[in-house]
């Protein structure tokens, strides 16, 4: 018997039951006491500065919260751009991203997704005096969209050629000052905006046909199952007391200028039929 492996295989052994198990994210959570969640820095009525406050507000910046607190800890909010919302939970700088994050092959291979909350459309909005009728008139066309999110692949999907930026405001007023033919975003972005080109800018309307339908949840680190299961949990429990439904209605129902109503339930992401986008 060789005693020199013998001895360092022993000493290997030793050091491996010296050192602690990894631990799930959930755990980190609970002994901090702090639910670190990315959510947009400026895309309302997502998450976005509150002009008395200068506090983060808005439906993403609630449901943070309201997950928080199930779990009996505070809220932290850090704000990131669009395409920092994958790479911020992926390394490990969040516990959780509530930012309107569709499901995509791509992403569901960095990161992991709790259950839906919702099914989303992305909308292409165009100018009123614009011939397009159905999203196949726009192939091949300049449309903007915010960097690094599911419009931006929508509008590649549909052949068209993507003019991104920071932010949904700037797309917005390439459009306005004829940069872009139109401007692809989530229903309750374009709808905002249609609303708003009724008495300021150059008028918009909205394209019937969506150019993409997308689940969206809430993105987690991979390998966590025991966060995982929580989340899950949790947004399943809000669902059912109606707390989802209280803090869209807030920012998104009838009495906002969105006039959405919530009819999608917290569901197994298997249980929706959909095209997951590369």
């Amino acid at each position: 018997m060789n005693w020199k492996y013998l001895s360092l295989t022993v000493a290997f052994a030793g050091l491996a039951a010296a050192l602690p198990a990894k631990a799930d994210q959930l755990d980190t959570i609970m002994s901090a006491k702090t639910l670190r969640c990315a959510t947009f820095a400026d895309v309302p009525p997502f998450a976005s500065p509150d002009p008395k406050t200068r506090e983060m507000a808005g439906f993403d910046v609630d449901l943070c919260g309201a997950i928080a607190k199930e779990l009996g800890v505070k809220a932290e909010i850090k704000p990131v751009s669009v395409e920092a919302r994958v790479p911020e939970v992926k390394l490990g700088r969040v516990d959780i991203t509530v930012a309107n994050l569709a499901y995509t092959l791509s992403r569901a291979e960095q990161i992991q997704f709790s259950d839906p909350y919702y099914l989303a459309k992305e909308m292409l909005i165009v100018p009123a005096d614009d011939a397009g009728k159905s999203k196949a008139d726009y192939a091949g066309q300049r449309i903007a969209s915010t960097k690094g999110s599911t419009s931006e692949m929508s509008i590649k999907l549909n052949k068209s050629d993507p003019l991104t930026f920071q932010d949904t405001a700037s797309a917005y007023l390439a459009v306005q000052q004829g940069k872009a033919r139109g401007m692809v975003a989530n229903t309750m972005t374009t709808t905002k905006f249609v609303n708003e080109s009724k008495s300021k800018g150059k008028e918009m309307r909205m394209i019937e046909e969506p150019m993409l339908y997308q689940p969206i949840g809430i993105g987690m680190a991979k390998d966590q199952p025991a966060l995982t299961a929580k989340i899950n949990e949790i947004l399943h429990k809000l669902d059912a007391s109606g707390e989802i439904n209280k803090i869209w209605d807030k920012w998104l129902g009838p009495n906002t200028e969105y006039k959405m109503t919530r009819t999608d339930k917290v569901v197994p992401l298997a249980q929706l039929k959909f095209d997951p986008i590369p």
